[in-house]
């Protein structure tokens, strides 16, 4: 592991220690988050992704509440853009096994993107029924992107909220039975890698 990446993992362990989050700038590389977001999966991603759902069996689909649309991630078939990014966070997680005794055993990811004007109400990642995801786990893909353009993570914590503009190669990860949060409405496509460490080997994904 090299000197610059033992430090933004220890900058995330230490704010998952101490406020149960971390929010890291350059978590990827301008050039590795340019790669991502041009490969055909999100280039072409209306003819890939479905409109997400609310729920983990009995889904509802409901524009009001969540607006994005995803494609998950087979990991035996992610690109090598993305690649790049799975060992990096598989890293992470062994990383934050050892410093903050963990048992997290892999991580769940999905494409995502919100079309301009949709968003995702306040919520937690944690299902009631299955409390197995304990980490959220984001990282944006968006260039030049700026305030105006609205589309923050929006987090609810003790001391009030914080918003996280999603700027491509920033990564945002908080404890899910925790954190509340939201994704507000941007004014243009708004794109990230979202996903989940968990303390079981991941499910399947169709």
């Amino acid at each position: 592991m090299n000197a610059d990446i033992t430090v933004l993992f220890n900058r995330i362990a230490d704010g998952l220690a101490d406020q149960s989050f971390a929010v890291i700038d350059h978590f990827l590389s301008a050039e590795e988050t340019s790669a991502i977001l041009g490969e055909d999966e999100f280039v072409n991603h209306k003819l890939h992704f479905r409109k997400a759902g609310i729920g983990k069996t009995d889904k509802q689909f409901i524009d009001q509440v969540r607006g994005d649309f995803i494609q998950w991630i087979d990991p035996a078939r992610a690109t090598p853009a993305e690649r790049i990014y799975l060992d990096r966070v598989r890293e992470l997680l062994l990383f934050l096994n050892q410093a903050l005794f963990l048992s997290l055993k892999d991580i769940e990811i999905h494409r995502t993107v919100y079309p301009p004007g949709t968003r995702y109400q306040r919520h937690l990642d944690q299902f009631k029924s299955d409390d197995h995801r304990k980490l959220s786990v984001i990282c944006y893909l968006n260039t030049d992107w700026t305030p105006d353009q609205g589309g923050q993570l929006r987090l609810y914590l003790d001391s009030g909220t914080l918003d996280i503009l999603p700027e491509g190669g920033k990564l945002a990860i908080f404890r899910s039975d925790l954190i509340e949060h939201e994704v507000l409405p941007a004014t243009r496509e708004r794109y990230s890698l979202t996903g989940w460490a968990t303390d079981r080997p991941p499910e399947l994904h169709v």
